[in-house]
Order: C-alpha cells, then structure tokens, then sequence
C-alpha cells in the first residue's frame, strides 16, 4: 500500500481515484476545484479530501492528475498551493492529463529540480475505460521512474507502456487523437454513404466490420451513429483542444497532417450546431 494524492475528479478522474482505493488498496487523498465533489468521493471510496493540491500532495509517495488543460496542469502543480510544493524528494509525480508535451517537459524539469520525480501519463479507453479500470496508459518518463510507478497505474489499466522520456507520452496520446479523427470521420462517410444508398447499415456492418474495414468504433458507435445518437463518451469540446494540441505540435516538428486539420474544422462545424458536449461520433450529424 501507497500513500496516494490524485488531483481532479472528471468523468476520468473520479473512477481511477476510486480504483486506486478500491483494486490498489492505496491511502488515497483527492482534491477537486469543486470540493464537494472531492467530499462525495471520499465519502464513497472511504477516503480523504484535501481542500488545496499541496494539502492533498502532502506526504504523498505518488501523486497523480486529471484535469483540463495546460494552464490546469501549471495550476495545481506550481505556486504555494500547488502540489509540488509540498511534494517531497524521491516522490513521483504522474499526470493523466491530455496535454501538451511541452508543459510536460517544462513541469518534469521543475519537478527535477526539488527531486521529484515525472511521468506523462495521458489515457486512452473514455469514460467507459475509466469506469472499467481498462485504460490504455501511454509514459514518457526515464525507466526507472516508470518501474516504480507502473504497479500503482496498474490499478486502472489495462496496459502500461513506456514510449521513450518526458513528453513521448503526450506524443503518443497526439497520434491516438489522429488516428481515431481519421477513423471517425470515415465511418461517418461510410454509413451516411450506405444511407443514402438505401443499404441496411446493420447488415453492411456485420459483414464489414469482419474485415480490413473493421475498428474499434465501428463496433461500439455505429449504431448510435446511425440512431443519431451522440451522447456516449468523449465531447467534441475535448476532441479539438487535443486536436489543437496535435497541430500545434505538429507546426513545430514539420509533420503534415492536412486531415486532422480538416476533421477539426468539422469538429467546428458540430460545435457550432450546438454539439459541443456530443460525444465525437457526431462527426456523421454533418452528413445527414
């Protein structure tokens, strides 16, 4: 057992706190900007609150977060109230949030500095993977570091890896994002296109999705696709702050991706017929 801090109680979040009590048997203590959500957590799980990142970070052998965005991230690490304030040397800090790898880079230096250790830590699995304890764990960090931490990430995955040093976490989690913008919006293609055609898309389906065509979206989202159904998992909101951070990554390393710059443009499209907090499979309400 462990004495853990986890920093942010989302819809992702709050789950992997709860399994890190539940299935990794650590001393958990949670903040949340909102602290009553932090309160019904604790009161849930039979653990603790803490009413400001340090207080939660304080003593803590491992200290995790989930929350929005980089300035999010800066906000409950840096400062008095800040986590790695009270953080002590031989800590490890984790980071669950999609973000960019640069303030990846930036907090691990920062975090070196005081003798706490850094991993990157961005998720892939959704809600679903979150509530299951089944997410995919993509690291950056140093190895000695990650073997450390990996046992105790283990409580709410299903697989680990170590993809290289401090931000190669955060890229991989980029091309995650690339991938499944490219395979969404083919499959929107697709099914509006059988659609139109007259075609029974739920015998199409079952035939296709037993070949090259076949995806982890074609089988868990075609039907609510095809329902016009689009309130199962990741918001269209979350999908372009990551799809931005893709980009911006992208003007920075020369990498081309004249696609994903396209479906986030259609992201924006959904956005602005009110599907801000749709699930991403939305993408088809522009076709139909």
């Amino acid at each position: 057992m462990a004495k853990v801090a986890f920093l942010g109680l989302g819809v992702m979040g709050y789950p992997m706190a709860g399994y890190l009590k539940t299935k990794g048997g650590h001393d958990v203590t949670v903040y949340n900007r909102t602290a009553a959500k932090a309160e019904k957590w604790a009161a849930e799980f039979s653990g603790k609150s803490a009413a400001t990142p340090a207080d939660a970070a304080r003593g803590a052998e491992f200290v995790f977060s989930c929350v929005g965005n980089d300035d999010d991230l800066r906000s409950v690490t840096l400062g008095d109230n800040g986590a790695f304030s009270s953080m002590g040397s031989g800590s490890i800090f984790i980071d669950n949030t999609t973000a960019s790898a640069e303030v990846a880079r930036e907090l691990a230096a920062l975090a070196g500095e005081k003798g706490i250790g850094f991993i990157d830590a961005p998720v892939s699995g959704g809600q679903a993977g979150a509530e299951n304890g089944v997410l995919t764990v993509m690291c950056g960090g140093d190895q000695e570091t990650f073997d450390k931490a990996k046992p105790v990430i283990d409580a709410y995955a299903r697989m680990v890896g170590l993809m290289g040093p401090v931000g190669a976490g955060q890229l991989t989690k980029m091309i995650n994002q690339i991938c499944i913008a490219g395979l969404v919006q083919g499959l929107s293609e697709g099914i509006a296109f059988g659609q139109r055609a007259g075609l029974d898309i739920e015998k199409v389906v079952d035939v296709i999705s037993k070949g090259a065509a076949g995806s982890w979206q074609m089988e868990n989202r075609w039907k609510t696709m095809r329902d016009g159904k689009f309130d199962f998992g990741f918001a269209v909101d979350w999908m372009r702050k990551d799809l931005g951070i893709c980009l911006e990554e992208a003007d920075r390393n020369g990498a081309q991706l004249p696609v994903t710059a396209l479906i986030d443009q259609f992201y924006k499209d959904v956005q602005g017929k009110g599907g801000k907090r749709w699930d991403t499979s939305s993408l088809i309400s522009r076709l139909t």
